[in-house]
């Protein structure tokens, strides 16, 4: 049964924990991280120290990058990258999570690097590590603020980057793309077809989904901006071999496109792919390959830096953010290759291309 007296101490198990009244409205709960009574005291009588410079004097109040990484998940649920983001605090919580946030720099981030860099990862998972550390600090230097109107850091600190050898990009030749297709499984199969005629990232991928557009009397594909990287919502054209495979995937759940025994796909990047891709020779081979794959593809056949972009998401300042059933109508037409014979272009964001241009990305060219 756990011990407690008058100084608001109590102890549970080995552990004295605070458990103190403080100012009529607001409690200290808190474990002292000993068992020592005297050791427990000494730790009480700072932390009430710590609160009254901060209620009294106005001083900065003590907060850990632990507290300020659950503040950073608890305010930011609507973020696309939220899991990563998560992963990556995680990640470093073991240490840093119990320091005050004015010590979190670049020396005590130096055993997190070293320890990570020995088992192996990359250079650029590190570094998005870090950047979630960086954008943790950022908040707490300029925006968060205590009750008495201070910042929960004075100053973020620069933390430096950890330099490594960086994956290129590797664009797949046709005869690559056909081992791996026949490498993979019938799902993974489909998806990554879809991927090298669209070159959707992986969470838009596994987040596609059919909507109704009365005004056309058919259906399109909307990526939200939820799943966006640039955060706006963006309509996907296709070219033949994409519709073919989202004909083929009719059925396979009620909500999203791509599935597995009833059940939606969540990533392209497990297990089975990475069998695959060994089978096929290709072990180096990541899902965002098949991005850059249609992008290599799309300027081979000699389309514009614009619309490259426009067709990879990427944010064009000049494409107008909002689209009507017309310029919906006009895409699909170009996306059939039922446009005009030189190709047609359209003003909807993420809708511009050439209808020739398409047919070519669709298909390996004929052998000669």
């Amino acid at each position: 049964m756990a011990r407690r007296d008058n100084s608001g101490l109590i102890k549970r198990g080995r552990i004295w924990h605070i458990q103190k009244r403080i100012g009529g409205n607001s409690r200290l709960y808190e474990s002292t991280g000993t068992s020592h009574r005297a050791e427990a005291e000494r730790y009480l009588a700072h932390r009430l120290n710590q609160i009254r410079a901060v209620s009294v004097y106005g001083e900065r109040p003590l907060f850990t990058f632990r507290e300020a990484g659950a503040k950073f998940i608890d305010e930011n649920a609507h973020l696309r990258s939220l899991r990563r983001y998560a992963l990556s605090l995680d990640t470093v919580d073991p240490y840093i999570g119990d320091l005050p946030l004015e010590q979190v720099h670049d020396d005590t981030l130096a055993p997190f690097k070293k320890a990570r860099l020995a088992a192996g990862i990359r250079a650029g998972t590190i570094n998005r590590d870090i950047g979630a550390v960086r954008r943790v600090l950022n908040l707490a230097a300029r925006k968060w603020r205590h009750t008495n109107g201070t910042t929960y850091l004075a100053s973020a600190p620069l933390l430096d980057q950890v330099k490594g050898e960086m994956r290129k990009p590797y664009p797949l030749s046709w005869e690559e793309q056909k081992r791996l297709l026949q490498e993979l499984p019938g799902h993974l199969e489909q998806m990554a077809l879809f991927d090298l005629n669209t070159g959707l990232r992986d969470q838009e991928l596994v987040s596609l989904r059919e909507v109704q557009v009365p005004e056309l009397g058919c259906s399109v594909f909307i990526l939200p901006e939820e799943v966006t990287k640039n955060g706006e919502e963006r309509v996907l054209v296709l070219n033949r071999v994409a519709r073919s495979v989202l004909e083929a995937q009719r059925g396979q759940h009620a909500e999203y496109v791509f599935a597995y025994n009833g059940r939606p796909l969540t990533r392209m990047n497990n297990s089975s792919w990475k069998k695959a891709r060994s089978r096929a020779g290709l072990p180096h081979l990541r899902v965002h390959d098949m991005r850059h794959t249609f992008g290599h593809r799309l300027r081979a056949a000699g389309v514009s830096n614009e619309d490259r972009k426009a067709l990879l998401g990427h944010k064009v300042e000049d494409i107008t953010t909002h689209y009507s059933a017309p310029d919906l109508a006009q895409c699909s037409s170009a996306s059939t290759g039922s446009a005009t014979k030189n190709g047609a272009r359209c003003s909807a964001y993420g809708c511009k291309m050439v209808a020739k241009t398409m047919v070519k990305c669709a298909a390996p060219p004929p052998a000669p």
